[in-house]
């Protein structure tokens, strides 16, 4: 009983994680063309650019909350609640030919909302797992398994590759991941507090983890590793289409795919490999990926995207488990929080501008130099492992596993 007690809990759990990215799938991979459809095409850029913005404001915010005022998965829940409604309002206004400042003024709200779902989503479940460095891979993977899905819902089942039908969808799934909650076990905040400073309410307390030099270390790179990557996104498809390769988005999911066998691993590396040689092995590929995208041939391209779900599991996911054995318990949530204001939010931003602006620097009319591009991108992916190698320090075992 009590095995199948612990099944069914894993199984609540790894469906949080399913929901959360389905919602979020469903909506932002079509999202671009949906906009061009319907005539907002030139605000796209400003359209993703709120999700960077979120990222700054609202994870510190409600990860300081579910660390000390109010339990994760009702925070969690009324979230959810309205990510549902500000979706629909979005892709409503989208329909009914709003204009485009109140477009963007419904998203970045929906953002604000959305930006630290995810990361309340680790708290709950790391808070629930006995021994998460062993555990949590398998049930991140999950998470992996909804954004797949999700896009197949959208272009095989909805059609709604160009149609607002697609946010519609994201908001009815943000409804479940909402109701879901109420199926979860109760986690009380565990820092709970009847007065709280404004350092509280904004979550700035969590600052105080860079003065440990290897948290400071995770969240630095990872900012910086997110700038290289966040070129993968926008201008993989790209490249692949100019490479004459038809089908570009089922091509894009060898990444998600290496990402679910990685996260299935997670937990038996974890107890081999020393954290510091997972974390070089992470960027190590992102490295490669780089690497083999500027041969500019197409099988190496095809090789270099199985590269990402590699690259993502090793640093991102990795860095969530250290900091849940690593932080104090007061602030695991904004732990949480402000690794995803470091890497959604600076990592992001600065990835997404940038990688933009050395893409125009190397396009001359209808053609992009893609080996300089790559190149370029994998030049800056050596500069972030080099300094990763530099300044984290290993130590003997701790916790679970080794540093």
């Amino acid at each position: 009983m009590h095995f199948t007690g612990r099944r069914f809990e894993r199984a609540e759990l790894a469906t949080l994680f399913f929901l959360n990215a389905a919602a979020a799938g469903m909506w932002l991979v079509p999202f671009a063309n949906v906009l061009t459809a319907h005539g907002y095409g030139a605000i796209v850029p400003f359209a993703y650019a709120c999700g960077g913005v979120a990222a700054f404001i609202s994870p510190m915010i409600f990860g300081a909350l579910a660390d000390q005022h109010i339990p994760p998965a009702q925070l969690l829940r009324w979230l959810s609640l309205g990510c549902a409604a500000l979706m629909t309002l979005t892709f409503f206004a989208i329909e009914s030919g709003w204009r485009s400042l109140a477009v963007l003024a419904s998203l970045q709200c929906y953002t604000i909302c959305a930006a630290p779902s995810f990361g309340l989503a680790t708290t709950i479940i790391m808070a629930r797992l006995r021994e998460p460095g062993r555990e949590f891979g398998p049930i991140r993977a999950w998470a992996t398994f909804g954004w797949m899905a999700s896009g197949l819902v959208v272009s095989w089942v909805l059609h709604a590759d160009t149609s607002t039908l697609s946010g519609y969808a994201a908001a009815g799934t943000w409804l479940l991941a909402g109701l879901w909650t109420f199926a979860l076990p109760p986690v009380p905040p565990p820092d709970f507090k009847t007065k709280r400073t404004w350092r509280d309410v904004f979550g700035l307390e969590a600052l105080e983890l860079f003065k440990h030099r290897n948290h400071r270390v995770v969240f630095i790179t990872g900012a910086l590793f997110n700038i290289p990557m966040a070129a993968f996104y926008p201008y993989t498809p790209m490249h692949l289409r100019a490479a004459g390769v038809e089908h570009a988005t089922a091509a894009m999911t060898l990444g998600q795919i290496t990402e679910i066998i990685a996260m299935i691993g997670l937990g038996w590396l974890l107890v081999r490999v020393r954290l510091k040689w997972l974390f070089l092995a992470g960027i190590g590929f992102g490295v490669l990926r780089y690497v083999l995208y500027a041969l500019d041939d197409t099988p190496w391209l095809l090789v270099g995207i199985s590269l990402h779900g590699l690259a993502f599991t090793l640093y991102f996911v990795v860095a969530q488990v250290y900091l849940e054995q690593r932080a104090p318990i007061r602030l695991r949530a904004r732990a949480q929080a402000l690794l995803a204001v470091m890497t959604s939010g600076f990592g992001n931003l600065a990835g997404y501008l940038g990688s933009g602006l050395w893409k125009s620097a190397n396009t001359f009319g209808d053609t992009t130099r893609w080996p300089v591009f790559w190149s370029g991108l994998g030049i800056a992916t050596a500069v972030v492992f080099v300094g990763f190698a530099a300044t984290y320090r290993s130590r003997e075992n701790v916790g679970e596993f080794s540093s």
